[in-house]
């Protein structure tokens, strides 16, 4: 009668535990909550652009709302697009300051959420519409065949990371090497890509002053070309 006891016992314990875990799974005590999809992929900078907060993509249309949150601090910035740019977001400096750490210009560990339109869901063009530096997520160009032409569109920022002149892309992989030309100066430099970034190229502070103008921090006309 004793063992038969503990057996009662012991299965009752079982499903009180068993009980307790699932409540609290729903109330999501067990961690079990699904993270929140971000629609853009690698690090988010910054153009310098004065104004209020405020972001350009080459992704989501004029008027799309987006919320940039910087998983280092908990800061938040909600943004409305302004134009295109190549990157999936690009903030102006007002939206930089309300999520940036001191000293620093890139957040890499972020998430971008889409506030209208289906989450995750970047919108293309519109019927007849072409924007500079478009491309749909999860489609790198093919490097193959295709050196010598234009492979990125919009304007060019950098990341503010030191080392040798180098660049991140969120289009071509490591090793892909890339020449950049400022129009209006006519300087150019010719980056090798380093490691992924949100951007179809994305330079680092050493390639940028090689191509800037003085106090800019933005290449608005330029070319950039697939070496191989």
């Amino acid at each position: 009668m004793r063992v038969q006891r503990k057996h009662v016992l012991a299965g009752g314990m079982a499903a009180v535990a068993a009980a307790t875990v699932a409540f609290g799974t729903g109330l999501g005590f067990a961690g079990t909550t699904p993270e929140r999809a971000s629609v853009c992929q690698g690090s988010v900078t910054f153009s310098a652009e004065g104004g209020a907060p405020a972001a350009t993509s080459d992704r989501f249309p004029v008027g799309t709302r987006l919320r940039v949150t910087n998983l280092d601090n908990g800061r938040a910035a909600t943004v409305t697009v302004t134009g295109p740019s190549g990157s999936c977001v690009l903030l102006n400096a007002a939206a930089m300051d309300l999520v940036r750490e001191p000293g620093k210009n890139v957040v890499r560990r972020n998430l971008v959420e889409r506030l209208d339109g289906p989450a995750g869901q970047p919108a293309g063009p519109g019927s007849g519409e072409t924007r500079p530096g478009y491309a749909q997520p999860g489609a790198p160009a093919q490097p193959g065949g295709a050196a010598g032409r234009t492979v990125c569109g919009g304007p060019i920022t950098f990341s503010g990371e030191a080392g040798a002149p180098a660049a991140t892309s969120g289009q071509f992989p490591a090793g892909t090497r890339l020449r950049v030309t400022n129009l209006d100066n006519g300087k150019a430099v010719t980056v090798t890509v380093t490691g992924p970034s949100g951007s179809c190229v994305l330079l680092n502070a050493a390639a940028m002053d090689l191509v800037r103008e003085p106090g800019k921090n933005l290449v608005r006309r330029n070319v950039v070309e697939l070496l191989g």
